[in-house]
């Protein structure tokens, strides 16, 4: 009898068996097949009206790719094993003639995340400069700063820690860059709907930066700081 939650389930999976994966494995493509089933099926308009797997396209995969980043906040490494999945899932179709398409064929993956790296501590000799320079990014400012205070990014990051903001003693210099980032996040924290100093500028249900998205900000500030 036929247990199938997504379409073509029960052969995958034999085939995924036959390929020589390991129970737990096989249950990882299973969920994240699954999850893009329900979610093709509640909110994509062109899967709604037949369900017909053989007509998905590469949009299609898409969109459910862009909502776990959107909604989910998943990681490049996450990202890239999900894309995986799929990718092996399609390939089955249509190697055993259940799909004439590819829908992942244009997908690509995501670079992986870089590991923060170690700046000179030279900077912390011409942190004033670096506040007042505007060709750095505001959040490198602040990054910047807060390290200078003893605290890990791991810590910043995290919600809630702008409460520890007032009880942080700030030099008349860093007490003026923060009025300067508070007219720059400002604007972020409404659109947001939250009182976090790290966040993302594109609306998100897990507004505050990660790792790699602070990566982003830093990097680019990165030959400026190399007083």
């Amino acid at each position: 009898m036929s247990t199938n939650n997504y379409p073509y389930q029960d052969g995958f999976e034999k085939y995924l068996s036959i390929q020589g994966l390991a129970p737990i494995t096989i249950d990882e493509y299973t969920a994240t097949l699954i999850d893009m089933f329900e979610y093709l099926s509640n909110f994509n308009l062109s899967y709604q009206e037949n369900h017909r797997v053989s007509q998905l396209l590469d949009r299609d995969v898409e969109q459910y790719m862009q909502m776990l980043v959107d909604n989910r906040s998943i990681q490049n490494l996450t990202y890239n094993k999900i894309l995986s999945h799929i990718n092996i899932y399609f390939k089955f179709l249509f190697t055993h003639g259940f799909s004439n398409n590819l829908p992942t064929l244009t997908l690509k993956g995501k670079p992986k995340p870089q590991k923060l790296k170690r700046l000179s501590t030279k900077w912390l000799n011409a942190l004033s400069e670096i506040l007042s320079d505007e060709k750095v990014n505001q959040y490198t400012k602040l990054t910047l700063l807060l390290i200078s205070k003893g605290f890990s990014v791991k810590e910043f990051l995290k919600p809630g820690f702008y409460k520890l903001m007032s009880k942080i003693e700030f030099s008349e210099n860093e007490k003026q860059f923060l009025k300067c980032f508070d007219e720059f996040i400002k604007p972020i924290q409404i659109k947001q709907n939250s009182s976090d100093i790290f966040l993302k500028q594109r609306y998100s249900d897990n507004p505050i930066l990660t790792l790699p998205g602070l990566h982003k900000y830093l990097n680019p500030s990165e030959k400026n700081v190399r007083y």
